[in-house]
């Protein structure tokens, strides 16, 4: 998105050359990482069996909204600002704006639907998962889209604070979003604040339930052991007994003998318990530790996640809501808005990371594609295949 109103002259002076310089290079390196980490994420699910789920389909439509923002949105703000006024005419301001405001919210909206997609899947997961069809996910992909159409739309209609109907000033040239206060409120609270409300509750939720979970699996752990350490050695004292017994009616056998027998025998059973019993418990132990470490991790992409949200997005809502109802505020065209609306793209580039470097199958679809299309080292491969079903167990 791009800020509020801002003139030519302000645009101008904010940026010198060497912010010219540094904004350039730092957009086209931007623009280039979003491009092709949302093609590998794409790519990687059309081509790879195992991520052909339906739930992925959410991640597809993320990143078809983070790859438009790269391709559609980044390279005209790199002109616009670099420029200090826009050079493309009145009808292609309306129409940049409005995808500008469109595909950012449909970028936050995928990343909502997600989130409550994890939550259902966790919070009932044997009937969502009869329920997630093709079709419900399909719907719910239409509902994200066009809730952004709407949100996007109504300056087009009339909703602004210009007489001509349109986004593109003529004086200074320049190409801004409105400032009219309903529809910042109305567009802040659609495209963000709603959004983050829904995803704090329902990823809290996500990791209430996680740590609950932990905690029940870590007392069903213990209660296994106790159970094994209790029932165990009775099963092998049951065996000694019937041994002895079977000695003992020998009538052959001389007392010294059955009493060596006797004495060379409890060694060995209580030798073969004790090594049963430590292999069993040190499986429990690893079993243990292995659930903790994913719960950890699922813990720590969660919050990973909603930081890297919350990073990138909340400056910019903030002095996009702030602004038109503060006069003395005014920080249009000044390296502040730049920033903000650049952090706020960079969340485009850090999706397909974070959704996916995370994710087992999605390395194991990476070292696919390199090995099937560029060649890599089939040992190298192999190594991170083994340890992604090592991080899988």
């Amino acid at each position: 998105m791009n800020g509020s109103e801002s003139s030519r002259a302000n645009q101008t002076e904010a940026i010198n050359d060497f912010g010219s310089y540094f904004l350039i290079a730092f957009m086209v390196l931007l623009i280039i990482l979003t491009i092709v980490g949302n093609i590998f994420v794409i790519t990687a699910i059309l081509i790879y069996k195992p991520l052909r789920s339906v739930q992925n389909f959410f991640l597809i439509s993320l990143a078809l909204a983070d790859l438009a923002v790269a391709i559609i949105v980044m390279p005209f703000h790199i002109s616009n600002t670099v420029l200090g006024f826009w050079s493309f005419g009145e009808h292609f301001c309306d129409i940049w704006l409005t995808c500008d405001i469109m595909l950012c919210t449909a970028s936050i909206l995928n990343i909502c639907a997600i989130a409550l997609d994890r939550y259902f899947a966790i919070h009932d997961p044997i009937n969502y998962a009869s329920k997630r069809t093709t079709k419900r996910v399909m719907t719910m992909i239409l509902i994200v889209w066009g809730l952004s159409a709407v949100i996007s739309v109504p300056p087009l209609f009339g909703w602004s604070n210009t007489n001509d109907g349109t986004l593109y000033d003529y004086e200074f040239k320049t190409c801004h979003l409105t400032d009219e206060k309903g529809y910042v409120v109305y567009s802040a609270c659609g495209s963000f604040y709603i959004p983050l409300l829904i995803m704090s509750f329902v990823y809290m939720k996500i990791f209430l339930a996680t740590r609950q979970r932990l905690r029940r699996r870590a007392k069903a752990s213990a209660a296994s052991k106790m159970v094994l350490l209790k029932t165990k050695p009775k099963t092998v004292k049951a065996k000694l007994c019937e041994q002895n017994s079977d000695n003992s009616n020998d009538e052959s056998m001389a007392q010294e003998g059955t009493s060596s027998t006797s004495r060379n025998t409890q060694p060995l059973v209580n030798g073969e318990l004790h090594n049963e019993t430590s292999n069993m418990a040190h499986f429990f132990e690893q079993k243990q530790k292995i659930s903790l470490s994913k719960e950890k991790k699922a813990a720590r992409t969660l919050g990973i996640i909603m930081g890297a949200f919350v990073f990138c997005w909340l400056p910019f809502f903030l002095v996009y809501i702030i602004m038109p109802f503060c006069t003395v505020c005014d920080v249009s065209g000044t390296y502040v808005e730049i920033t903000v609306v650049i952090v706020g793209y960079v969340n485009s580039s850090l999706n397909p990371i974070i959704y996916t470097l995370f994710n087992v199958e999605f390395r194991k679809a990476f070292h696919f594609i390199c090995q099937r299309h560029f060649g890599c080292n089939s040992a190298h491969k192999q190594y991170h295949f083994k340890k992604g079903q090592c991080a899988k167990l």
